[in-house]
């Protein structure tokens, strides 16, 4: 009985404690001090002085030859350039044979016809001499003049209708304009650099068998370059023909070299409502496929300040700082760079801002700090 009493009493004891405990530790426990409702952000600003801003306009192209030209292949024939000619990169004079095709078959057709003509001629002397004594010099000189390895000579000139008619129905003029297109044709075996240039494609080599139509390269003349730049429809009111401009290498900028603003297209893409300038641009360093970078002063614009695009918000408004607050104004945006916009209706001194700080509000309190 008395161990049972002991028992009890000592786990009174432990509850009494245990609670006397956790009330001692709930008492000593200290609420969290309260955030302070009016936090102040640290913030860059600038000074407004309104000027003279110049526009500059910034695109990247590529480099393409201004002189290039697309080697199509006329008339068919096996390939008979040297072993070894038509590759990449080979350079060649102005008038030099780049192609050459197998002719001798329609040589000989030529040939051919170059000799039925003159036995037409022939055969329509004996006539003239009776009917027309006064052509019969001229046909017959023609006539001599006529060889079957020489291009053609001049027709003569009838001088009387009746002339022309006995010409005409002997079948003369028919087989000499054939021949003519003959001559003309045969010319397209051999295609020759029109000026002085490298090969920058060769599609075909020699002894492949080339077919009508059949596109053979490339040939360029790497001296004189062309950069195409699309160019805001708003601005190419300020640009013309024959302004110099500045192009650079974008793997390395310290190349530079002076442009000049040869070509202005008047089609607006309807897309990107662009539209499409050409530069010209030759010298030193100048590759085909090269990316360089133009730079266009294109105008001025009187009484306005350039701002960084990121401190703009709902496209016209901006904070400027005013003892220690945010202010909101209004501005009216002029030109839009890729990092900045031209700006007008900030006042000279107005402070505003550099960056825009996180959650900013008309009100809001800032301290301004000073790079």
């Amino acid at each position: 009985m008395k161990r049972k009493i002991i028992i009890v009493a000592a786990s009174i004891l432990i509850l009494v404690v245990g609670f006397t405990i956790s009330n001692t530790l709930k008492s000593s426990k200290k609420a969290p001090p309260k955030a302070n409702g009016s936090q102040i952000s640290s913030v860059f600003t600038q000074s407004v002085t309104n000027g003279t801003v110049p526009i500059q306009l910034s695109v990247t192209g590529s480099l393409q030859a201004k002189n290039r030209v697309e080697i199509y292949a006329e008339v068919q024939g096996v390939m008979t350039s040297p072993a070894g000619s038509f590759k990449e990169g080979m350079t060649y004079k102005k008038g030099s044979a780049l192609v050459s095709i197998d002719s001798d078959v329609y040589r000989a057709s030529l040939m051919s016809q170059k000799s039925s003509l003159q036995n037409l001629i022939t055969a329509a002397l004996a006539d003239i001499r009776l009917d027309y004594p006064d052509a019969f010099e001229k046909w017959n000189k023609f006539l001599t003049k006529l060889d079957i390895n020489q291009p053609l000579p001049p027709l003569p000139e009838t001088e009387t209708e009746k002339e022309k008619m006995f010409i005409t129905g002997r079948n003369i003029y028919s087989t000499y304009y054939t021949v003519h297109n003959m001559e003309l044709t045969l010319a397209k075996y051999n295609i020759a650099a029109p000026f002085d240039g490298v090969l920058v494609e060769a599609l075909v080599t020699p002894g492949s068998l080339i077919r009508t139509g059949q596109k053979l390269g490339t040939f360029i003349q790497p001296t004189i370059y062309e950069v195409e730049a699309p160019v805001s429809t708003s601005m190419v009111k300020f640009l013309k023909t024959g302004q110099k401009v500045t192009v650079n290498s974008t793997s390395n900028p310290d190349r530079t070299w002076e442009g000049v603003i040869t070509r202005i297209n008047r089609k607006v893409n309807t897309e990107t409502q662009t539209t499409d300038i050409y530069i010209q641009v030759k010298g030193e360093g100048l590759e085909e496929g090269m990316f360089v970078n133009t730079t266009i002063r294109a105008t001025e614009i009187e009484n306005a300040f350039e701002l960084s695009r990121s401190v703009v918000f709902d496209t016209d408004k901006v904070f400027v700082v005013e003892d220690s607050t945010l202010v909101q104004k209004t501005i009216t945006p002029v030109y839009y760079n890729e990092k900045s916009v031209v700006v007008r209706g900030l006042n000279d001194g107005e402070q505003t801002l550099a960056k825009l700080p996180t959650a900013a509000y008309s009100g809001m309190k800032v301290n301004v700090l000073s790079e």
